[in-house]
């Protein structure tokens, strides 16, 4: 018999026995949740996957997967049927549900002066480019293009009004949970890289068209866009190769800043627009950091500070106005369900916050839906309850199965993964302090960006060991990283603070420069 593989859930690595029904069925079957909102009828469009591989095991797609106009190798999941029970099969789901998307808390301090301007009734750049006549707008794009999820701001680049945020997945998700399976993804497959860049664009261009049912026109009236993410993210964004980020010694192609215009990427955009791209700092530490360090004015501060953003990659900075070093980790993927039974990323129905007493679980999940996973800041929460109450030891062993709901629980498997997950991010917070030669004592705050820094309760967090123990120096703010595309987009000021401050932060890497550094992971991965 064979079976079908859904390689994002941990649950379903090892693939579930084929039988003749759908996809869906399939994934339901496996305890995985793929989002579908028309009781499999195909209308709606949620349950797209992704055939990589055993798509001739597969039936023809129905009248309703034409009507989609689905993408190469993207079946609906309601509908793709198992026609060869023997075959082997690859899935992909694209959608995981409705995720939370994290605003950022942050002014923008910088002097207004952005790239662009009106004169008279054309539209022109800094350096002299026309770009075509005055439509009646003039807009930015600031964007933060997260591994998981794209949050963008479309700003009045006349007056540097916020005209409305749009948020939606990543939908590369499609291609994996991570950078590592979308940089293999373009190391194996001919055009990977175009599609994977062609993926972004579209989920761009979505949410756009979602955003001017509100606001009126917006694409053809963008004229400047700044994206930041991390070194694969920006660099599949700008339509850079990413190959050299999969092997050692694990480097972008390029670090420096790059610009292209929206018609040369293939941006749905003005096409004479101008799509900046900030530098990279080194390694995995991209544009989002510099954005983060650059929000957060930890740069220009006399105190030194710490920043920490806990995403799918978790990268550290540390320092103040005379030296500022940051180093990454992959942090985030079994906070965000990859190798947790009953976690997932920030959906609709997650359990956001746990608390026990006298054995009973009581929990939270966001948007008040019934209980379908477990995200990251429930389970950094559960994970210090299981302590708190004894039921875990401080060598981080539990007895079976833990129940958290009916149809939830967590193992000792999951445990590992998730200890092992907090190990490197706290153990680059420790060495960051050693390198720059301060203590926790003369820190004097601790900002804390991306989703786990606005829902993760500090106390939890410590009392596992994932932040050192300062919860009262904890300053959240949100996603750091689009406030500071924002500010790179509403000033050229702070464009070129961010190239010349990227060349002045020292990115380390501790696995490389420890000798014994397996072993100082394993020392952090209990309490």
């Amino acid at each position: 018999m064979g079976s079908m593989v859904f390689p994002q859930f941990r649950r379903a690595q090892h693939g579930v026995p084929l039988f003749e029904g759908t996809v869906l069925e399939h994934a339901t079957k496996a305890g995985i949740v793929i989002a579908s909102e028309c009781g499999g009828k195909g209308t709606c469009g949620r349950c797209i996957v992704r055939v990589e591989r055993g798509a001739e095991c597969l039936g023809a797609q129905t009248p309703a997967e034409v009507a989609q106009g689905l993408g190469p190798a993207e079946r609906l999941a309601c509908q793709a049927m198992v026609v060869d029970p023997l075959g082997e099969i690859c899935i992909f789901v694209k959608d995981f549900g409705e995720y939370t998307i994290v605003s950022d808390r942050l002014e923008t301090k910088a002097a207004f002066d952005p790239f662009v301007r009106r004169e008279g009734d054309r539209v022109v750049n800094a350096v002299g480019g026309d770009l075509g006549p005055y439509r009646g707008r003039i807009l930015g794009l600031a964007m933060d293009v997260g591994t998981t999820t794209l949050v963008m701001d479309v700003v009045d680049l006349e007056d540097g009004k916020l005209v409305g945020t749009a948020a939606c997945k990543n939908p590369q998700i499609a291609y994996g949970n991570d950078v590592i399976s979308r940089i293999a993804h373009t190391m194996t497959h001919e055009n990977g890289l175009r599609e994977l860049q062609d993926t972004l664009y579209r989920g761009i261009d979505e949410s756009l068209q979602t955003l001017e049912a509100g606001h009126g026109p917006i694409r053809d009236r963008v004229y400047d866009v700044v994206g930041v993410g991390n070194s694969t993210m920006r660099s599949i964004f700008m339509g850079q190769p990413v190959d050299s980020l999969g092997v050692i010694p694990f480097e972008p192609f390029l670090l420096d800043a790059v610009s292209a215009t929206a018609g040369e990427l293939g941006l749905a955009l003005c096409a004479d627009a101008t799509v900046y791209g900030p530098p990279l700092i080194g390694g995995h530490a991209g544009a989002d950091a510099l954005a983060d360090i650059l929000a957060s004015g930890m740069y220009e501060d006399p105190q030194v500070n710490m920043l920490i953003d806990i995403g799918t990659n978790g990268e550290v900075a540390l320092g103040n106005k005379d030296k500022i070093m940051t180093c990454s980790c992959a942090a985030g993927g079994a906070y965000e369900g990859a190798t947790v039974g009953c976690g997932s990323g920030a959906i609709e129905g997650a359990i956001k916050n746990i608390a026990m007493n006298d054995g009973h679980v009581a929990f939270e999940t966001i948007g008040d839906k019934p209980p379908v996973s477990v995200c990251g800041s429930g389970l950094i929460d559960l994970l210090a309850e299981l302590l708190r109450s004894g039921k875990m030891t401080r060598k981080a062993k539990i007895d079976g199965e833990f129940s958290i709901t009916n149809t939830l629980s967590i193992n000792q498997q999951d445990i590992y993964q998730l200890i092992t997950a907090k190990a490197g991010l706290r153990l680059d917070q420790d060495l960051l302090l050693k390198y720059y030669g301060v203590t926790l004592d003369q820190v004097g705050k601790l900002y804390l960006a991306g989703g786990f820094g606005s829902f993760v309760n500090p106390r939890s967090a410590v009392a596992i060991g994932l932040l050192p123990d300062a919860a009262d120096k904890v300053v959240r703010v949100g996603n750091a990283a689009v406030a500071g595309a924002r500010q790179m987009l509403l000033s050229q000021a702070m464009r070129r603070e961010g190239e010349s401050l990227a060349r002045r932060i020292q990115h380390t890497k501790p696995n490389e420069m420890e000798p014994e550094f397996p072993y100082l992971v394993a020392d952090k991965m209990y309490f």
